[in-house]
Formats: C-alpha cells, sequence, structure tokens
C-alpha cells in the first residue's frame, strides 16, 4: 500500500508538471528554452541544499550518471518546446505514450521478461487514452510541437530506466539536476548572445517556472527515483499512463471544465490496465 501511495503522489506531481507548463507558456510570459532553464535551475538549487544538509557533500558522478543527465535534458528542453502549443491533456499523452514505448523496448533491452499479462494491461491502457484523446473533429496538433513532446518522452524514458540503478536516489537527482541545469545555462547563454530568448519575463510565469523546478520537478523527481528501484521497467511505464488522466482532471478542477461520460469511462479503461499490469497473481497452496 505504502508504495501505491508514492507512486500515486509523484504521478500527481508528474501531472502538475504539465498544467504549470502549459499555464505558464500558453500565456506567451516566457520562451520555452528560458522557462526549462528555470525549472533546472530552480530543482537543482533546491535539491542540491537538501542533500547538503543531509550529507555535507554531492557526488556528482555514479551509476548511469550519462544517460539521466541526458535523458532529463532532452525532456526538459523537449517538454517546453511542446507545451508551447499543445493543449495539457493530448500533450501529456504524446509524453507517457512515447515514455512507455521507450522503457518497454529498454526493459527487453536489458533482459526483463515481459508476462502477456502486463502487455494486456498496457494495451488496455493505452487504449484507453487514445479514445479519451482522440480528435473527435478537432484540429490537428502542430508537428513540430508534437515531435517535441515525443523527443521529451524519449528522454524521460532514458531517465527513467536510468533511475534504476541510483544507489541513493536523492542525491542521484540532485546530481542529474545540477549537470543538466550547467548545460542549461549554455543552452540559455546561447540563445541570449543571438537573439533568441524572451527579451522580457512576466512574474507569473517565472513563478510557474521555479514552482515547476523546485516542487513537482525536483522533489518529485527525487520521489520517482526512489521507488523506481521496487518497480520492475514495464510497470513503471504502464503506471505513468494514468499522468495524462489526472493531468485533465487538474484542469477540469482549475478550469471549471464538465467532468464527461467519455472521461469517466477512459478512466476506468486506464486504471483497469494499470492494475492488470501491476496485480501479481499468486500461485495456489497446495
Amino acid at each position: 500500500m505504502r508504495l501505491f501511495l508514492l507512486v500515486a503522489l509523484t504521478m500527481t506531481a508528474f501531472a502538475a508538471n504539465s498544467l504549470l507548463s502549459r499555464a505558464a507558456l500558453a500565456s506567451g510570459g516566457i520562451d520555452p528554452a528560458s522557462f526549462g532553464t528555470l525549472r533546472l535551475l530552480s530543482g537543482a538549487v533546491v535539491l542540491a541544499a537538501l542533500v547538503l544538509i543531509r550529507t555535507g557533500g554531492l557526488r556528482l558522478g555514479g551509476r548511469g550518471r550519462l544517460a539521466g543527465v541526458a535523458g532529463l535534458f532532452l525532456y526538459i528542453y523537449g517538454f517546453s518546446a511542446a507545451y508551447a502549443g499543445l493543449p495539457a491533456g493530448l500533450g501529456a499523452l504524446l509524453l507517457f505514450g512515447m515514455v512507455q514505448v521507450t522503457m518497454f523496448g529498454g526493459s527487453l533491452a536489458g533482459g526483463e521478461r515481459v508476462p502477456a499479462q502486463r502487455w494486456l494491461g498496457a494495451a488496455l491502457a493505452f487504449g484507453g487514452l487514445v479514445w479519451l484523446l482522440s480528435p473527435g473533429g478537432a484540429a490537428a496538433p502542430s508537428l513540430p510541437h508534437a515531435a517535441a513532446m515525443l523527443l521529451a518522452g524519449i528522454g524521460w524514458g532514458v531517465y527513467s530506466l536510468a533511475g534504476r540503478l541510483a544507489d541513493e536516489p536523492l542525491a542521484s537527482t540532485a546530481s542529474n539536476f545540477v549537470l543538466t541545469a550547467g548545460l542549461g545555462l549554455l543552452v540559455q547563454a546561447g540563445l541570449t548572445m543571438t537573439g533568441q530568448g524572451a527579451a522580457d519575463w512576466q512574474m507569473k510565469a517565472v513563478t510557474l517556472a521555479v514552482v515547476s523546478g523546485a516542487v513537482t520537478s525536483g522533489l518529485g523527481y527525487a520521489l520517482w527515483y526512489t521507488v523506481l528501484p521496487r518497480l520492475p521497467g514495464s510497470v513503471a511505464a504502464v503506471a505513468q499512463l494514468t499522468v495524462p488522466l489526472i493531468a485533465m482532471a487538474g484542469g477540469m478542477a482549475f478550469l471549471a471544465e464538465p467532468l464527461t461520460l467519455r472521461f469517466s469511462l477512459a478512466a476506468l479503461l486506464v486504471l483497469g490496465g494499470v492494475a492488470v499490469s501491476i496485480v501479481t497473481r499468486r500461485p495456489r497452496a497446495g
């Protein structure tokens, strides 16, 4: 039960990232690259401070560090670029659909045996999301923004797979953020020198970036690295398919959007698929 609650809290933090990012970037108060850099910097500061208080030092090396930094970098900037032109729910679907593909592939490549029950659960969950967020006459998403989110999904899948190698979740997450933030500063400097960054930032957008980086990203990802070693890669992939549903529910709550029958039925499919994937059959005694 404790593991389930930790996973649920982590998925809620992931969904909050979609809502915060979309709210900031849709307003035009900050450019995507600057938003991503602020997320990294604020997350790095909070996480590094926590590690220094606890241990007195921060070790930047470790198992899976290169993959973790590369994955986080690709995710952060792909995510920011995508949410400049995608709604929260659709963006989350594209992200975690690609995460599932990446993590299932990584699990298979690593020799993990994925039973038929887990494949069935993944199919149910992903099918529910596709049905929920199918165009239904609405305008198709922008291809560049959709492609950016798919790249972000690959990055997050790699980051999550690397997290299974983490010996100390908080320290590992802090190291990933500090190193990736350094790369982010180089990106920001390059944009500033070429005049491609935003001339001015709105305080609301900056605040959303800091909250997203320090709380729902930094602390949320540290929690994710805590539970990852206890989850098979394929289970972790399927569990993340709940995030688009949580993101859409958050949109309903904060934007007064009505609860629809379609949403309710799709939620049953997704959560049922996750349950099928995670629940393990116990052999009968005797």
